[in-house]
C-alpha cells in the first residue's frame, strides 16, 4: 500500500522531476507534485511524494527531512489526510446580499 508524505520548505525553483529524483533513493516513487499557485503558476513552497510503500515512506522521512535542498532544510513528514474547510465566502455574490 503507497504512503503519501508531505514536503515543506521546498525552494521555489524544485520542480516534480526534481522530487521524484531526491526521493526515489529511498524507493519506488508512485508520484511527486509540487504545488503551485492558481493564479501566478509559482510554487507553493511545498509538495506531495507517494512512494509504493510504508517502509520506503518511513526511511525517505528519515532521510530527507531536515535535509538541505536548494538551500532549504527540508520539512518532511507522513501526510495528513485534507480537512474539510467550511466554504468561502465573499465575492459579488455576497455582496448583492448583505445589508451595505
Amino acid at each position: 500500500m503507497s504512503t503519501k508524505l508531505f514536503v515543506g520548505n521546498l525552494s521555489y525553483s524544485v520542480q516534480d522531476s526534481d522530487l521524484q529524483q531526491q526521493f526515489s533513493d529511498f524507493g519506488h516513487v508512485q508520484s511527486a507534485k509540487v504545488i503551485m499557485e492558481r493564479d501566478t503558476g509559482r510554487s507553493k513552497g511545498f509538495g506531495f511524494v507517494e512512494m509504493s510503500s510504508s517502509q520506503e515512506a518511513d526511511a525517505a522521512v528519515r532521510g530527507m527531512n531536515g535535509k538541505s535542498v536548494g538551500g532549504r532544510d527540508l520539512n518532511v513528514n507522513i501526510a495528513r489526510p485534507m480537512e474539510a474547510r467550511p466554504p468561502r465566502s465573499g465575492g459579488y455574490g455576497d455582496a448583492r446580499r448583505s445589508n451595505y
